[in-house]
């Protein structure tokens, strides 16, 4: 049973909490925990640093790339962050159930 952490953020809290619900709802993560953070980046030439909420998505590879996708989709910035961090170990029984909490792909 193989594991990802999704990651982005996110520019309010209310964005984040709906789309962490969505995810959630749609069970292609089977938990996401929101996180406040300060992100300092350049953007187009300038340098910026903003209030943030991070989503840490858990989800089985078997989701991943639905989960990535459906992320980028629901995500209001023009060019979100949305990467995929592999979980190199877990206990046998949380990797049960992030397995049996995300829905299995209809492909």
């Amino acid at each position: 049973m193989s594991l990802s952490v999704v990651v982005t953020t996110l520019g309010s809290e209310a964005e984040a909490q709906a789309i962490a619900r969505q995810l959630v709802t749609e069970r292609l993560a089977a938990c996401v925990q929101i996180i406040p953070c300060e992100s300092h980046y350049i953007y187009e030439g300038k340098q910026e640093a903003s209030r943030e909420w991070r989503l840490e998505m858990k989800t089985a590879d078997a989701a991943r790339e639905r989960l990535l996708a459906r992320t980028e989709e629901l995500h209001p910035y023009d060019l979100p962050e949305v990467i995929a961090l592999p979980i190199a170990t877990a206990s046998a029984d949380y990797a049960a159930w992030v397995c049996n909490a995300v829905a299995p792909s209809s492909e």
